[in-house]
């Protein structure tokens, strides 16, 4: 009777397991968006995920309800700031050199860009995306983070103080902020100064 109890105990298990599998991974790509603009590159991103979701599955016990999706980026976050703090020969605010690594937008063929009819229109919004993401990379990480979190991720100001650990009024701040000086960066171009000037 003691073996049939345990094949229980494993079957419920197993069946919550399951059910966290299907609800964490239903938040992929949202851990993904915030890991690669957190580590700035592809590689490290997805070994952030993966670290920051074997932490989550390990420590599923410990989620009671709410918001999964903020409990998981809450998780991607911690994973990446642990690894800062454990490697000490990486640099919290390593910029990220798209001419020495490559530009994986215009390599991935299954880029939106590709679908495009207008060759010039592909082209003009190609060059606007990677204006964009040079300028994000030019954020500081505090900054970069919060724009992310609301920008491209649809977060709420309560859902980015829980994920960041800080007040709303400090998450407000720090979107005004990002978005001034990102707007400053667009506006220089290129050529501008790490300040937008």
């Amino acid at each position: 009777m003691a073996r049939i109890n345990k094949m229980g105990v494993f079957l419920k298990d197993d069946r919550a397991a399951k059910e966290f599998e299907t609800l964490a991974l239903a938040h992929l790509d949202a851990a993904y968006n915030l890991a690669r603009w957190l580590t700035r590159n592809d590689h490290d991103a997805e070994d952030l995920v993966q670290n920051a979701y074997l932490r989550a599955f390990r420590f599923r016990d410990s989620y009671h309800g709410g918001d999964i999706r903020v409990w998981l980026m809450t998780i991607v976050r911690n994973t990446y700031y642990t690894t800062l703090r454990d490697n000490k020969n990486m640099a919290a605010d390593i910029a990220f050199d798209e001419a020495m690594h490559g530009d994986a937008a215009g390599s991935n063929e299954d880029s939106s860009y590709a679908f495009d009819k207008d060759p010039a229109h592909a082209w003009e919004m190609r060059d606007v995306g990677r204006t964009v993401n040079l300028a994000l990379e030019k954020l500081p990480q505090a900054f970069r983070e919060v724009l992310v979190l609301k920008e491209m991720d649809d977060f709420s100001y309560k859902e980015i103080a829980e994920v960041s650990g800080i007040p709303i009024g400090t998450v407000m701040s720090r979107l005004a902020r990002a978005r001034k000086l990102l707007l400053g960066f667009l506006q220089a171009g290129p050529s501008g100064d790490e300040h937008g000037m």
